[in-house]
C-alpha cells in the first residue's frame, strides 16, 4: 500500500511539473528559466557530493530543460506543409532528435542510483568450478597465458577444472574438402592437445561447428559437471583473486544464476592507438562498465557480456544451456534467465585483462556483431513482449538495444545542415533569439548531464567521435538485420595482428568525403551569409553546426590514419617482486611492466646492474625461471630485457607475474581515470579538429601493408612435432613487406640464438659431394647424463656449405628430414650449435664445411613438405628452444 501511495505521488508531481513545463513563452523568460536551471546545476555540481538527493535534484534540474527544448521542437520548429520536401527532411531531423532524447530519458533512469557491491566472503563449502575458454582461431601463445592465468587461480585445485573449448579443431574442420585447411585444422588440435596436456588442462573439441560460440559452450558444459560455470574468452587471462572476488555471492543468494565483471584490455582500441590517449583518457568501454552496468545491477538488470563472468549451472540447464537463436548468445541468455526470474549481479572490480581490436576494420567488424546481435534479439525476443520481466527490467534491456541505431541518427546530423546550406531546405523554423534560448541552453543542459555522469570515465565529445566513426559503416548492418532478422552469422574478430607501419586504413575514403563536404559547406554557408542578399542569420546557426560536425570529421580523420604499434606484445605494469640470475649473482627486483616479450627490472636495493653480456633468468611464482638478455639499460636501477623463446611449462611463471594481484590493473585504470571538464574536454577535442587532418593527409602517399599477427600472437604448429620435444606460443621478429628467402632467415636467427658458452662443431675441410637433395641433420645430440656432445650412431658424411641457399624443394626435404630426427628416438634432446651450423650449411651461410650426419630413418613429418615455410621455421625454432631448455 505506501508503495503505491509513493508511486502514485511521484505519477502526479511529474504530470504537475510537465504541464507547467510546457506553457509557452517567449524566447527571452526562455533564456532565464533554463538558464537558471542551468546555473543551479553547476552550484549543485560544485556544492554538494554527487550522491544521494543532491544528485537526483541535479538530474531533475537537466531534464527540465529537456523537457523545454523537446516541447518547442515539436510545437514550434517544423516547416509549414505548404513545404513537403521541407517537412519531410524536418520531420526525419526531428525523429533523431526524439531518439537521442529517449536514449538519455533511460540512461538518467538507469543511472539515477547505481549500485556499488561489496565483496562477499567465501562459504565454507566451495562449489565446483569449471572454466571454460572457448576458441575458434586465437593462436597457441594467446591460449597458453589465459589456460595458465585460470589454472593459478587462488582456488583449490581439487575444485577446479579448465576447459580450453577448441571450434578450430572440431571433426568438420578436420575434413574439411580443402587439403590444406583439414591439415591446419589437425595440427590445431594436435598442438592445443599437447599445450592442455603440458599445463594440466582439459582439452574439448566436438564433431560441427554448430551455433557457433554459444554451441562450442554448451559442449562444454556437457561435458564438465562444476556447480559454477566461469566462462572467459580466448584472450581474457584471468587475475589470481578473480574467484575469491566472486563466488561468494552465489552462497548469498541461491536465485543468482550471473555475476558479470568489467572487461578490461591490455592494449588500445585503434582511435586510443592513433590518437594516443590510452594511458591518459578513460577507454571506451569503461562508461559502459564503469557506470551502466552499475546502474542496471540497481534493477536486477545487468547482463553477461560473453566473458569475464560466472553462471549457476543448474540456472543454464533449466534454459537449456546458453542461446544460440542470435549472434549475440550473452545477452540472448541473459534475458532468458531474467525472464524466468533468475537475478543477477556486478561486481565492479577490473579482475581480468583480454586484448581488443588492433586494425580499424577489425574494430568495425566486432560493433557489427554487437550492433547486429543486439537488433536481432530486439526483433525476435523483444524485451517489451517477454513474459516474466518486471517494467524496469523491460526498459533496461530496451535501452541497452535500441542504443545500437545510434547510427542512423549520428549521420543525418552529420549531414543534415548541408541540406539547408547547399539547396536551400528548411528543415526546421527558427529566429536566433529561439535558436539561442532553447538550443543553446538544452545543449548546455545535455552536456553537463553527461559530463556529471560520466565525466571521470568519458572525455567531453568522445562519445560522438566514437558514434562517428562507427555509424558510417554500422547503417548497412542495421538496415541488413532489419531485412533479415535471421540472416547474420557469427564472425570472428581477430586479435594479435602487428602494424609495423603508419599508414591510411582501407576503411579511410569515406571518411575523407564526409570531411571535404563538410568543409565545402562551411566555406560555402560563410559565403552566403556574407554576401548573398537575403539569408537570415539563421544561416549563421547553420554554417556553426556545420562546423561542429567539421571538427568531429577531422578527429575521424586522425582514426583513420593508423599509426604503427609502439608496443609489439601488450604489457602491463604490475610492481610484482621477482629474482634476476645473473652469472653467479642472485638479485632481489621488482618487475615493473610485463609482456609476454619483454620486462622492465628494477633492483630492489637501488644499485645498478651488473654486466649479463649472457643474460640471465628470471625467478618467480615457483615456476620455472625466465630466460631473458638485455635489452636495454633504462636507469641507474633499471633495465628493459628481452624474454627467450618461452616453453609451455613458462607460462605459468609468466601468467603468474602479470595475472597475480589485480591491483596493478586497478592501479593503471585508476590513474587514467581524471576528470576532464567541459572547457578543458572541448578545448581538447578542438586541438585534435586541427591536428589530425593534417596528420591523415601526410598519410596520402603512404601505402597500407598487410597486416601480420603479433610476435606473440603467432602461430606455432606443434604437432608436427612431439609434445616432449616442441614447445609452443614462441616470440620470432616481425615479418616485413619484403624478407630474405626462409632458409636465411632460419639462419641467422639461429646463429644470433646461440648460446654464448656452447661449442662450435668444426670440421676439417672437405671436398663437396654432389647430392640432388641434400639431406641434412643434426650432428651431435646431448646424451642423458653426458657432459659433451655424442655423435649421432650413424655413417657421417661431410659436405661443404653451398655456393647458394639450397633450392626451395630440396630444402622443404631436407627440413623434413631435420623434424624426423627430431622425433627419433636417440634425439630426446638436441645440441643446439650443432643444429645452428647444419641449418647454415643448407642455407649456404655458413663460411666453411661442416660435417653432418644423415638422421635416424622414420618416416617424414607429413606436415612439412605441405606447409608454409614460415611453419616450418616456427617448427624448428621450437625445437632449438625446447634443447636450449633441456640443456
Amino acid at each position: 500500500m505506501a508503495a503505491a501511495l509513493r508511486w502514485t505521488a511521484w505519477g502526479l508531481s511529474a504530470l504537475l511539473t510537465v504541464g507547467l513545463l510546457v506553457q509557452p513563452v517567449g524566447p527571452e523568460a526562455q533564456a532565464w528559466l533554463c538558464g537558471g536551471a542551468c546555473a543551479g546545476m553547476v552550484v549543485l555540481w560544485l556544492a554538494t557530493p554527487r550522491r544521494g538527493l543532491p544528485r537526483l535534484a541535479f538530474l531533475a534540474l537537466g531534464t527540465l530543460v529537456v523537457i523545454r527544448y523537446v516541447y518547442w521542437r515539436v510545437t514550434g520548429t517544423l516547416p509549414s506543409p505548404d513545404d513537403p520536401v521541407g517537412l519531410g527532411f524536418g520531420l526525419v531531423l526531428l525523429a533523431a532528435e526524439l531518439y537521442c532524447v529517449l536514449i538519455l530519458a533511460v540512461s538518467l533512469v538507469v543511472n539515477a542510483d547505481p549500485l556499488v557491491r561489496e565483496t562477499a566472503a567465501l562459504p565454507a563449502d566451495l562449489p565446483a568450478v569449471d572454466v571454460l575458454i572457448p576458441s575458434y582461431n586465437e593462436p597457441a601463445s594467446i591460449l597458453a597465458v589465459t589456460v595458465a592465468a585460470a589454472l593459478n587461480l587462488d582456488y583449490p585445485a581439487d575444485k577446479l577444472t579448465v576447459w580450453l573449448l577448441d571450434d578450430g579443431g572440431t571433426d568438420q574442420k578436420c575434413a574439411d574438402t580443402d587439403p590444406e585447411k583439414a591439415a591446419a585444422a589437425r595440427a590445431r588440435r594436435a598442438e592445443l592437445r599437447a599445450l592442455c596436456g603440458a599445463l594440466g588442462a582439459r582439452y574439448l573439441t566436438r564433431e560441427r561447428n554448430a551455433h557457433a560460440k554459444a554451441g562450442n559452450l554448451n559442449n562444454g558444459l556437457s561435458a564438465s559437471q562444476g556447480e559454477i560455470v566461469l566462462v572467459l574468452d580466448a584472450d581474457h587471462a584471468p587475475f589470481r583473486s578473480f574467484l575469491a572476488e566472486t563466488v561468494g555471492l552465489f552462497s548469498q543468494d541461491p536465485n543468482l544464476f550471473l555475476v558479470q565483471t568489467p572487461h578490461v584490455f591490455l592494449n588500445p582500441d585503434p582511435i586510443e592507438r592513433n590518437l594516443r590517449t590510452f594511458a591518459r583518457m578513460p577507454s571506451e568501454n569503461e562508461m559502459f562498465y564503469g557506470v551502466t552496468q552499475t546502474g542496471l545491477d540497481k534493477w536486477n538488470g545487468s547482463f553477461f557480456c560473453g566473458s569475464a563472468a560466472l553462471l549457476r549451472r543448474r540456472a543454464l540447464d533449466a534454459v537449456g544451456g546458453f542461446s544460440g537463436i542470435t549472434i549475440t548468445e550473452d545477452c540472448e541468455t541473459a534475458l532468458d534467465l531474467h525472464g524466468r526470474g533468475w537475478t543477477s549481479a556486478y561486481v565492479a572490480k577490473p579482475l581480468i585483462a583480454g586484448l581488443q581490436p588492433e586494425s580499424l576494420a577489425d574494430f568495425v567488424v566486432q560493433r557489427s556483431r554487437w550492433c547486429q546481435g543486439m537488433i536481432q534479439i530486439l526483433m525476435l525476443k523483444n524485451p517489451l513482449l517477454k513474459p516474466g520481466l518486471r517494467p524496469i527490467q523491460r526498459l533496461a534491456y530496451l535501452s541497452s538495444m535500441t542504443f545500437w541505431f545510434f547510427p542512423l541518427p549520428r549521420l543525418i546530423f552529420m549531414l543534415a545542415p548541408l541540406l539547408h546550406i547547399f539547396f536551400d531546405v528548411k528543415i526546421f523554423v527558427s529566429s536566433v533569439d529561439e535558436a539561442l534560448a532553447y538550443t543553446a541552453t538544452y545543449i548546455v543542459a545535455n552536456l553537463m548531464i553527461q559530463n556529471y555522469l560520466y565525466g571521470h570515465v568519458r572525455w567531453p565529445f568522445v562519445s560522438e567521435l566514437y558514434e562517428y566513426v562507427q555509424g558510417v559503416f554500422l547503417v548497412r548492418s542495421i538496415v541488413s538485420v532489419i531485412a533479415s532478422p535471421r540472416r547474420p552469422s557469427f564472425s570472428v574478430t581477430a586479435k594479435g595482428v602487428s602494424l609495423e607501419h603508419d599508414h591510411l586504413s582501407a576503411l579511410a575514403w569515406p571518411f575523407f568525403a564526409i570531411f571535404a563536404s563538410l568543409a565545402a559547406g562551411c566555406g560555402m554557408a560563410a559565403w552566403r551569409y556574407l554576401y548573398e542578399p537575403g539569408v537570415t542569420s539563421l544561416m549563421l546557426v547553420v554554417g556553426l553546426w556545420c562546423a561542429f560536425n567539421l571538427v568531429i570529421a577531422g578527429v575521424g580523420l586522425g582514426v583513420v590514419a593508423e599509426r604503427r604499434q609502439e608496443e609489439r606484445s601488450p604489457s602491463l605494469p604490475v610492481g610484482r617482486p621477482a629474482e634476476a640470475a645473473i652469472g653467479a649473482e642472485r638479485l632481489a627486483v621488482i618487475v615493473e611492466r610485463m609482456s609476454p616479450e619483454a620486462a622492465t627490472l628494477r633492483r630492489a636495493d637501488g644499485a645498478p646492474f651488473p654486466a649479463m653480456p649472457e643474460g640471465g633468468r628470471l625467478h618467480a611464482e615457483g615456476g620455472p625461471p625466465l630466460r631473458f638478455t638485455l635489452r636495454a639499460i633504462t636507469g641507474p636501477d633499471r633495465c628493459r630485457v628481452a624474454l627467450a623463446p618461452l616453453a609451455t611449462a613458462d607460462y605459468r611463471t609468466l601468467a603468474g607475474l602479470i595475472y597475480g594481484d589485480a591491483g596493478a590493473l586497478r592501479g593503471f585504470l585508476d590513474g587514467r581515470r581524471r576528470h576532464r571538464d567541459l572547457v578543458t574536454g572541448t578545448l581538447r577535442f578542438l586541438a585534435w579538429g586541427v591536428a589530425e587532418p593534417v596528420r591523415a593527409l601526410s598519410y596520402l602517399g603512404k601505402a597500407a601493408p598487410p597486416a601480420v599477427r603479433a610476435p606473440a600472437a603467432r602461430e606455432r604448429p606443434i604437432a608436427t612435432v612431439p609434445a616432449a620435444t616442441v614447445h609452443a606460443a614462441l616470440a620470432p621478429a616481425a615479418t616485413e613487406a619484403a624478407e630474405p628467402a626462409p632458409q636465411l632467415i632460419l639462419a641467422a636467427e639461429i646463429a644470433r640464438e646461440r648460446p654464448v658458452d656452447a661449442p662450435v662443431a668444426t670440421a676439417p675441410a672437405a671436398p663437396v659431394v654432389p647430392a640432388p637433395v641434400p639431406i641434412v641433420a643434426p650432428a651431435t645430440v646431448r646424451g642423458e647424463g653426458a657432459s659433451a656432445p655424442v655423435p649421432v650412431p650413424a655413417l657421417a658424411e661431410a659436405i661443404s656449405a653451398p655456393e647458394a641457399p639450397a633450392a626451395e624443394a630440396e630444402w622443404r626435404a631436407a627440413i623434413s628430414d631435420l623434424l624426423a630426427a627430431a622425433s627419433s628416438p636417440e634425439a630426446a634432446t638436441l645440441d643446439a650449435t650443432a643444429w645452428a651450423e647444419s641449418i647454415r650449411a643448407l642455407a649456404g651461410a655458413g663460411s666453411a664445411p661442416v660435417v653432418v650426419a644423415p638422421p635416424h630413418r622414420v618416416p617424414p613429418v607429413q606436415a612439412a613438405p605441405a606447409g608454409d615455410a614460415r611453419d616450418l621455421i616456427a617448427a624448428l625454432r621450437d625445437a632449438l628452444a625446447a634443447s636450449r631448455n633441456a640443456a
